[in-house]
């Protein structure tokens, strides 16, 4: 399977499949909006990021379908001698292609921008309700160093 799947930029046509997967979730039915029309919100979010040369949308396709999703944000710090570092979020497979390689080839995808752009470091968060994604991204290597904390406003 993994040489069926192309990593790309998301364009606009691929949202309503990309807001499906993220609705296609426990926590993402309460939290996400999958209707027809897609709500406004997910467009100026995606002309948004697509407008933002440090943010790149990107899917996993094999033909026409969208099999999974990430977000990558690169952010330069201050700190590490003013580094940059890049930031993985909202990473979805479909339910179809778990547990084939998806997930780690999109990772993987996400640690060679990373590099290719010069980061130092590359981090992620995941829902304490995601025991499975947790050992997941640990098998990546990936290492709960830091205790994250966020605030809904």
């Amino acid at each position: 399977m993994k040489n069926d799947v192309i990593y790309r930029n998301a364009t606009e046509e691929d949202l309503d499949q990309i807001v499906a997967m993220l609705w296609d979730d426990k926590l993402g039915r309460t939290r996400e909006r999958y209707e027809q029309p897609l709500p406004s919100t997910y467009i100026e979010a995606f002309k948004a990021i697509e407008a933002d040369p440090n943010n790149e949308l990107v899917v996993a396709s094999a033909g026409h379908k969208i099999i999974g999703v990430q977000q990558i944000t690169f952010t330069p710090y201050i700190t590490h001698q003013g580094s940059w570092r890049a930031t993985i979020e909202g990473v979805r497979t479909s339910a179809s292609h778990r547990g084939k390689g998806l997930g780690s080839g999109l990772i993987q995808y996400a640690i060679q921008r990373a590099k290719n752009r010069g980061c130092h470091l590359i981090q992620l968060t995941t829902d304490k309700q995601r025991d499975d994604a947790l050992r997941f991204y640990e098998r990546l290597g990936f290492k709960a160093t830091h205790e994250g904390l966020k605030m809904k406003l």
